[in-house]
C-alpha cells in the first residue's frame, strides 16, 4: 500500500511539474512571440526541474522493482 502511494504522489508530481511547463502558453499569461515574462521563467525552471526530478525516482523506483523481481525469481529456481 504504502508503495502504491509513493508512486501516485511521483506521478502527481510530474504531471504537475508538465503542468507548470505548459500552463504559461496554455492559461496564455505569456505573450506569443514576446519575450519571457519572469513568471513563464519562474514555471519553466520550477516546473522543468519537478517533473525532471520525480521522473528520475520513478525510474529508480522501477529499477528497485524489477531487481527485486530478478531477486525473487533466481531464488525460485533454487
Amino acid at each position: 500500500m504504502k508503495a502504491k502511494l509513493g508512486v501516485s504522489a511521483l506521478v502527481l508530481l510530474f504531471l504537475g511539474g508538465l503542468w507548470l511547463v505548459a500552463a504559461p502558453f496554455a492559461v496564455g499569461y505569456q505573450p506569443r512571440g514576446a519575450a519571457y515574462v519572469d513568471a513563464t521563467v519562474n514555471d519553466l525552471w520550477v516546473g522543468g526541474s519537478l517533473a525532471a526530478l520525480s521522473f528520475v525516482a520513478i525510474v529508480i523506483y522501477a529499477a528497485d522493482a524489477l531487481r527485486e523481481l530478478a531477486r525473487r525469481g533466481k531464488h525460485a529456481d533454487n
